[in-house]
C-alpha cells in the first residue's frame, strides 16, 4: 500500500496553493492525499464551560478550514482519495509525525497570520529541515506552480548526501515524462595546494573534469533503472545555491538532498537549502539522506 501525500493546511492562501499542487502531484504518483490541521486549539477551550452545547470557536475555525480543503481537493479531482485529520499539537511537532507515514509532506510557503516580509514561514522551514521523508514547499511564480516548463531540475550532490534526492527526481521526471536537469556546481579554489599536476597547470579544467565524474557516478544506477527518463547533466562554475537560484526560473521543480543526522534535533539545512526554500522561483523538495 502506497504511503498518503500529507499536506500542512492552515487556511492561508499559500496553502491554498499547495493543497492545489499537492492534489496534481497525487493523482501523477497515484498516491492517496492527506490533509493535516494542527493547532493547540485545546488551550483556549477552558472558556467553555461544561456541558456547553456552544463549540468552541477555534475548534470550530479548524473545522471549517479541513473540510473547505477537502472540499477544494475533490473539486480539482474527484476520483482522487482523501482524507483529513484534525491535530491538538503544534504545526512543526504534528508535520513530523505524520511524515514518518507519508510519501513526503508539502506544505505552503507562509502560514497563516505570517508578516508579508517573512519570505518562507517557520512552520515550513522547520518541517524541511527535520523531516525524515521528502518535504515540498509549494513557492515561485505562476509558470512553476502550473508545471509549464515540463522540466523538473536536481541539485546533484556526492553519493553520501543526495543518492535518495537522485531516486526521487528519477521517480518524478518518470511520472510526469518531463525532461530532467541534473547539475553539478563547482568551484575552484583561492588557495589549495598544486600537488597534483593538473592543479598546477589547468586547475579549472581539473575541478570541472572531478564534478563531471561525480555528476556520472551518482547518475549511473537511476540512469540504467529510468532509461525513459531524457536527463541533461550539466557542471557550471560557481556557487550553488546561485547556480540553482538562477536556473529555478526554467522549472517546475527543484529537488536537492539534505543529510539527516541521528541524535541531532536542530535545523539540519544548510546554505544552498535555506537559500531555496526563501527565494526559488518554483516549489523546492528538500529529500533527506539517512546518516
Amino acid at each position: 500500500m502506497e504511503l498518503p501525500l500529507v499536506v500542512g493546511v492552515d487556511g492561508s492562501d499559500s496553502s491554498l496553493l499547495a493543497i492545489d499542487w499537492a492534489v496534481d502531484e497525487a493523482a501523477r504518483l497515484g498516491l492517496p492525499l492527506r490533509l493535516v490541521y494542527a493547532s493547540l486549539w485545546e488551550r483556549y477551550e477552558s472558556a467553555a464551560l461544561p456541558g456547553s452545547l456552544e463549540r468552541p470557536s477555534e475548534r470550530v475555525v479548524a473545522e471549517n478550514i479541513v473540510g473547505s480543503a477537502a472540499e477544494r481537493a475533490r473539486r480539482r479531482n474527484p476520483g482522487l482519495k482523501v482524507s483529513t485529520e484534525l491535530v491538538p499539537e503544534e504545526p512543526v511537532d504534528a508535520l513530523l509525525r505524520e511524515g514518518r507515514n507519508a510519501t513526503a509532506v508539502v506544505t505552503g510557503s507562509r502560514g497563516r497570520g505570517q508578516l508579508k516580509g517573512l519570505l518562507l514561514g517557520s512552520v515550513g522551514l522547520a518541517v524541511a529541515a527535520r523531516a525524515h521523508c521528502p518535504v515540498i514547499v509549494v513557492r515561485g511564480d505562476k509558470a512553476g506552480l502550473e508545471d509549464a516548463h515540463e522540466r523538473i531540475l536536481l541539485g546533484a550532490g556526492d553519493s553520501a548526501t543526495g543518492a535518495e534526492a537522485v531516486r526521487f527526481a528519477f521517480r518524478e521526471a518518470e511520472a510526469r515524462k518531463c525532461v530532467l536537469d541534473v547539475v553539478r556546481a563547482w568551484r575552484c579554489p583561492a588557495y589549495e595546494t598544486t600537488d597534483h599536476p593538473r592543479l598546477a597547470d589547468e586547475p579549472e579544467r581539473y575541478h570541472e573534469e572531478r564534478a563531471s565524474a561525480l555528476l556520472d557516478a551518482v547518475l549511473h544506477d537511476a540512469v540504467a533503472d529510468h532509461p525513459g527518463v531524457r536527463v541533461r547533466r550539466t557542471t557550471v562554475e560557481g556557487p550553488a545555491r546561485k547556480v540553482l537560484l538562477h536556473r529555478s526560473s526554467a522549472a517546475d521543480l527543484l529537488i536537492i538532498g539534505a543529510q539527516r543526522r541521528h541524535g541531532h534535533f536542530g535545523l539540519q539545512l544548510g546554505r544552498v537549502g535555506h537559500t531555496l526554500l526563501h527565494h526559488a522561483d518554483c516549489p523546492v523538495a528538500i529529500v533527506p539522506q539517512p546518516a
